[in-house]
Parts: C-alpha cells; sequence; structure tokens
C-alpha cells in the first residue's frame, strides 16, 4: 500500500458559492478554511493547493455571537513607533469595506506561509448579492442547512 500524492495536473477545482446572511461567522471561516484547503477532499496532499475556489456572499450580513459585535477588536500596527492601531468589529462591519471581518477570520484559519497565501487567493468576497463569477457556475452551498448553531436569526 503506498500513499497517494496528488500531483499538479491532477487536481481538480470546483467553484462554491456561499450565501453568508445571519452565519455565524467564526463557524463559517472553519468550514471555508476546510474547502479553500481542500481536507474534504479524498485527495487532500498537504503540501499542494487542492482546495477549492469559494465565493462568499452578503458578507455584509453576517452575526457575531456574544458581545463579539462590540467587543472584538482588530489591531495591526502602521510600523512607526507607537503606530498600534485598532478597531471593533462593529466599525467595520459599518464601515467601508465589511467583508474584512470574513477574509480575516479565514486568513487566521489557513497556515501562514507561501501556500496558506496562495490557498487564501481562491477565496472571493463581495458584500452585496452580486459577484463577477457566474461564467464558471458555482455551486451552491447551504451553510446553515449542515448544522442549526451555523445560522443566527438576528
Amino acid at each position: 500500500m503506498k500513499t497517494y500524492s496528488a500531483k499538479a495536473s491532477e487536481i481538480e477545482k470546483n467553484w462554491i458559492l456561499i450565501d453568508a446572511e445571519d452565519l455565524v461567522v467564526g463557524r463559517l471561516a472553519a468550514l471555508v478554511a476546510t474547502r479553500l484547503r481542500g481536507k474534504h477532499k479524498p485527495t487532500y496532499t498537504p503540501h499542494m493547493d487542492c482546495g477549492d475556489y469559494v465565493i462568499i456572499i452578503n458578507a455584509e450580513k453576517i452575526t457575531l455571537t456574544g458581545k463579539k459585535y462590540e467587543d472584538k477588536t482588530y489591531y495591526w500596527h502602521t510600523g512607526y513607533p507607537g503606530g498600534i492601531k485598532q478597531r471593533t468589529a462593529r466599525e467595520i462591519i459599518e464601515g467601508r469595506f465589511p467583508e474584512r471581518v470574513v477574509m480575516k477570520a479565514v486568513q487566521r484559519m489557513l497556515p501562514s506561509g507561501p501556500l496558506g497565501r496562495q490557498q487564501l487567493r481562491n477565496l472571493k468576497v463581495y458584500t452585496g448579492t452580486d459577484h463577477p463569477h457566474e461564467a464558471q457556475q458555482p455551486v451552491v452551498l447551504d451553510v446553515a442547512a449542515l448544522n442549526s448553531k451555523n445560522k443566527r436569526e438576528s
């Protein structure tokens, strides 16, 4: 019995569409990170990008459980002394780029390094219901139907 290792020519990528309306952001991010890495496939190979392309629409309508909407803080540094900056999840979601909450949640569940960055490029997040990937004929994945905890009524 030999261990199977996928080659780049054998990898088959699919397109998946997820509607994020009223979905819990952490549960959504965990499922999307698994799909981006390809761990849901029997041909998963750790050192290859064998995951699918994932399109997330309605990213501004996600749900955060508990007090995370008010209390969760995102930090970054400008590179200058004393340049630590912060924003709450509420400020980001109500701001100009609400899809960044979903992007950061998924990014932090992927491995850091060249392979993780390549897998993150396969994620497309949009605030509205429109997306420019109709030609790829994405398959709709109903995340809310997978588990009752995945969806919260706001």
